[in-house]
């Protein structure tokens, strides 16, 4: 069901997260380690971030499965960013398309998801309802990562006066995302919907970052999430792993399978918390069922 890494601090090559690592992305596509399903072959996308041109980020996406994508093994090894998201696709609502891959970008923010809204369809007309017309015009494809996505920029401006921007404070995103998730489950038990609702989200405006690791029932269904942080994460002939900083972080990785085999260098997200990246790589780990 879909897997991610997430990247911000010292400039990367991409290779060193999508290609190089034991348990790389590529890997990832046809052989996940920590999912049911193994494969993840409907498609991939890449985001990155360079601010000196502009604040939104650049995506590429395909519908090839990434282990079998020639142009993304090519050029891996030569774009280089401060901030990465990638991911692979085992698609579960909506076909199989660019519009329907993952990375998702609204203006300077990039989302990505690892997870499902249970029988979305049945309330997609109802969500669709409470959004206003910018962000239902912005929606292009199917998924219910793109409707949450837009139901989440619908309860930021709402909830802060229309702002969109950096100025907003993580928690505030943190608590922004609380109510999305609690919106579709209101809309689920309206239409007498209780199957399991799975929020594995990455969000960043390229200079902060937040990752939410939430399910509507824990303790029968959720997915993995970790990160690691580090002077520098690094490959070096076979071997993938975080140099220790001694200190301040200066790289931070967030993943849905640790990517290589040093198990102490990743730390499990708790169920139903977020990870908050703030611009100076400091972090914090909150609980989402507390965040108001």
């Amino acid at each position: 069901m879909c897997r991610f890494v997430a990247y911000m601090g010292t400039p990367i090559l991409a290779s060193e997260l999508l290609t190089k690592p034991k348990n790389s992305l590529i890997h990832q596509s046809y052989h996940a380690q920590e999912a049911e399903v193994p494969l993840n072959g409907d498609g991939f996308g890449l985001g990155w971030y360079n601010k000196t041109i502009r604040e939104e980020p650049g995506i590429l996406k395909s519908i090839t499965p990434a282990w079998n994508n020639q142009n993304l093994k090519r050029n891996a090894g030569i774009l280089q960013s401060n901030c990465f998201f990638a991911h692979i696709r085992a698609a579960t609502e909506g076909r199989v398309s660019e519009e329907n891959s993952h990375p998702f970008r609204y203006n300077q923010y990039m989302m990505m998801h690892n997870g499902s809204v249970s029988e979305f369809k049945e309330i997609k007309r109802d969500l669709i309802n409470r959004l206003s017309n910018n962000y239902y015009q912005w929606i292009k494809g199917q998924t219910d990562t793109e409707h949450i996505f837009a139901l989440f920029m619908q309860n930021v401006s709402d909830m802060s006066g229309g702002k969109e921007g950096k100025d907003l404070s993580l928690r505030f995103l943190a608590k922004c995302f609380k109510k999305t998730f609690a919106d579709v489950e209101e809309l689920k038990a309206a239409r007498g919907l209780t199957g399991t609702s799975l929020y594995n989200l990455v969000i960043t405006d390229g200079h902060r970052l937040m990752a939410t690791r939430y399910s509507t029932n824990p303790e029968h269904d959720s997915r993995t999430l970790y990160f690691a942080h580090g002077k520098k994460y690094v490959c070096e002939g076979n071997v993938c792993r975080m140099i220790e900083d001694g200190g301040k972080p200066r790289s931070m990785l967030v993943v849905s399978e640790k990517l290589d085999e040093f198990v102490e260098e990743w730390t499990k997200v708790p169920e139903n918390h977020a990870l908050l990246i703030e611009k100076d790589l400091s972090y914090e780990v909150v609980n989402l069922d507390e965040v108001n």
